[in-house]
């Protein structure tokens, strides 16, 4: 089990991780959170209708990270559409994005929040034997398979990883240079995504 999810009886999976494992990707989960910010509920507290009846924005985010996990409905990158064409993808994008989003990133959020909240009640078990099992039913499962999926396009992002021969660069690259520990990592976490998929397999 040590280093890749396996099936629990009855649904759901298990792996072992040792109490570093648990901290780095607990650091990572939570910097995923702070880049998605806070939900419109967290914004108007005292108005619990806002959230249900707020738009999102319109634009595409500023940000490369978040342009990789809110990417636009309607451009593809390998079309070159004419002038008309373009504004009329970039207007149904838009319109996209305003009804879209705000879901999306909740999603997202209650997804790397349960991979906290799963991890912070680990971590106890795994400070007291340097390591600890971590069980998670189906549905958990599936939030931390999407979770690992956006925790790898956010360091792919950063890393600019676009292809696969990006990522067979990524191997060869040498121990000093300075992008070494976010490429462990995102070779790591698809390791444990891909055990996840398969574990998750009917």
């Amino acid at each position: 089990m040590p280093g890749h999810f396996e099936p629990l009886p009855g649904g759901g999976a298990a792996v072992a991780l040792d109490d570093v494992e648990i901290s780095i990707i607990r650091s990572l989960a939570v910097q995923l959170l702070e880049l998605i910010g806070p939900g419109p509920a967290e914004d108007a507290p005292d108005d619990p209708l806002a959230e249900l009846f707020a738009e999102g924005p319109s634009e595409p985010p500023s940000d490369p990270v978040l342009r990789r996990l809110f990417p636009d409905a309607y451009t593809d990158p390998e079309a070159t559409p004419g002038p008309r064409e373009a504004d009329e993808q970039k207007a149904h994008s838009a319109e996209f994005r305003r009804y879209t989003e705000n879901d999306l990133r909740a999603g997202k959020r209650e997804n790397a929040l349960t991979v906290v909240r799963s991890l912070d009640a680990l971590a106890a078990e795994a400070a007291d034997a340097g390591g600890a099992v971590l069980k998670l039913t189906p549905q958990e499962s599936q939030q931390w398979l999407r979770a690992l999926n956006d925790l790898r396009l956010a360091i792919g992002s950063r890393l600019e990883i676009t292809d696969e021969e990006d990522t067979d660069l990524l191997y060869r690259l040498p121990d000093e240079d300075p992008r070494k520990p976010m490429v462990m990592a995102y070779l790591w976490l698809g390791g444990l995504q891909e055990t996840l998929v398969t574990t998750l397999m009917p």
